[in-house]
């Protein structure tokens, strides 16, 4: 496996050095932890026995990918393995962790997603599975996304490009295909599809620009770009280039309006 770049290695010194997140999760935990007993042992289990939010998120999400085929131990020590070398994973967790506090009203603690929001969960996944397929191990990212699939109802292809900042809001029934590129704090609601249009190879998924929001049930198709800071209505079906900044609606969706806001993903406002 390829060594950690000089800017993956600074970054992880950073994060050693400072840890906002991390220290809110362990108050988090810890009064959690007094506030229900029953929960005692999973939370001391996941977050107050790790040294960092890294071992905390792959403890907890290697718990729910446990199988007969592949126990939770191996599975975390290709994450570990996978995170030393690609520390740039962190920051991830925790942009998209930090996307969730800030998007989601029924989040107001940060434990809630490490615990218990599976389309974190999803996120945290596909990130490993991404590093696993361009390594070449793409039988062991083929099997993440089909476990992803099978326990979250998340199918997102090992090979799609995910940015950061991402919130999947409630993440029941996505399906984002191989050659899909979605960039920094985009949020989409259950029942989306990012798909092709039929048995054309090559690039044919969408491209997501940066802030987008895409509504519940959309389905945005083939290969097309949703540009910059735009909206995709709720249950619209997708088939053009959508502009920056604008909102679209419709089966097929077509513009409808400007996007009324200067961030949608991190406004939330599907009103239009």
């Amino acid at each position: 496996m390829a060594a950690a770049s000089s800017n993956d290695q600074q970054l992880d010194t950073s994060v050693a050095a400072l840890d906002p997140i991390w220290d809110a999760v362990r108050i988090e935990a810890t009064a959690a932890a007094e506030q229900e007993p029953v929960l005692g042992g999973f939370v001391f289990g996941t977050i107050l026995s790790s040294d960092t939010l890294d071992a905390a998120i792959i403890q907890r999400v290697a718990q729910r990918l446990d199988h007969r085929d592949v126990e939770a131990g191996a599975i975390q020590q290709v994450f570990r393995e996978l995170l030393a070398d690609h520390p740039s994973i962190g920051r991830a967790f925790r942009a998209d962790m930090a996307a969730v506090f800030d998007r989601d009203p029924a989040c107001s603690r940060y434990i809630e997603p490490l615990l218990y929001f599976k389309g974190f969960h999803a996120l945290v996944t596909h990130r490993f599975a991404h590093v696993l397929w361009h390594a070449g191990r793409r039988d062991f990212a083929l099997y993440l996304q089909s476990q992803a699939s099978r326990i979250y109802s998340v199918d997102i292809h090992p090979a799609a490009q995910v940015g950061i900042g991402i919130m999947l809001d409630h993440a029941h029934s996505l399906v984002f295909g191989e050659t899909c590129r979605i960039g920094d704090n985009v949020s989409i609601l259950h029942g989306v599809t990012l798909g092709g249009t039929g048995k054309v190879g090559g690039d044919r998924h969408p491209t997501i620009g940066d802030n987008v929001l895409i509504g519940a049930g959309a389905k945005v198709l083939g290969n097309i770009v949703i540009g910059t800071c735009s909206r995709i209505a709720a249950g619209s079906v997708v088939l053009k280039d959508v502009p920056s900044c604008k909102t679209v609606a419709g089966i097929p969706a077509v513009v409808i309006g400007d996007a009324g806001c200067p961030e949608p993903a991190r406004s939330m406002e599907h009103r239009f």
